[in-house]
């Protein structure tokens, strides 16, 4: 599944010695967090945080950020499949500002069409391979979020791969 950039002043770049990337599947009832690593290029859902009164948990973003001490922030951006905007896509946008003014790291912008989708197909398939049902809405969120930190590592690498502190 592609994803690519989004276009504009919130887009960003990753910083050259990206190693811990933390990406976000923003919702305004919750939000999905997944943390990967630059060199594999792999990431796995952490949890779902839930919105309060449709605001972000700062607080325990903040304690995620503390403890994965990430490089990079990556925020999946919503749109129409025609690539217009959606009821959630300046949420998002405003979203990942916030998340770079209160903790001043790199927040990348990405497309996340079709992520949700892909979430649900590699719950439903690692539920039918380990014979269990498969997880709700929540754990979808964070799923997504790898799904989404997995294309941003993908798009990265098709351009110029993150540097590791070694290289």
């Amino acid at each position: 599944m592609p994803a690519t950039p989004e276009r504009g002043p919130e887009a960003a770049t990753a910083p050259s010695s990206c190693r811990i990337a933390l990406a976000f599947d923003f919702g305004r009832a919750r939000i999905g967090v997944a943390v990967g690593e630059a060199v594999t290029g792999s990431a796995r859902p952490l949890r779902t945080l839930p919105a309060r009164r449709q605001r972000p948990d700062w607080d325990a973003i903040g304690r995620l950020i503390a403890e994965w001490q990430p490089d990079l922030l990556v925020v999946g951006v919503p749109r129409h499949a025609d690539d217009t905007a959606n009821a959630v896509t300046d949420a998002a946008l405003r979203f990942g500002r916030q998340l770079h003014g209160r903790f001043r790291l790199p927040v990348a912008t990405i497309d996340e069409r079709l992520t949700s989708w892909e979430a649900e197909r590699r719950q439903f398939e690692a539920a039918a391979t380990a014979g269990r049902r498969r997880s709700g809405a929540s754990a979808l969120d964070a799923e997504a979020a790898a799904v989404i930190l997995e294309s941003w590592f993908n798009h990265r690498r098709s351009l110029a791969p993150c540097a590791t502190p070694n290289s």
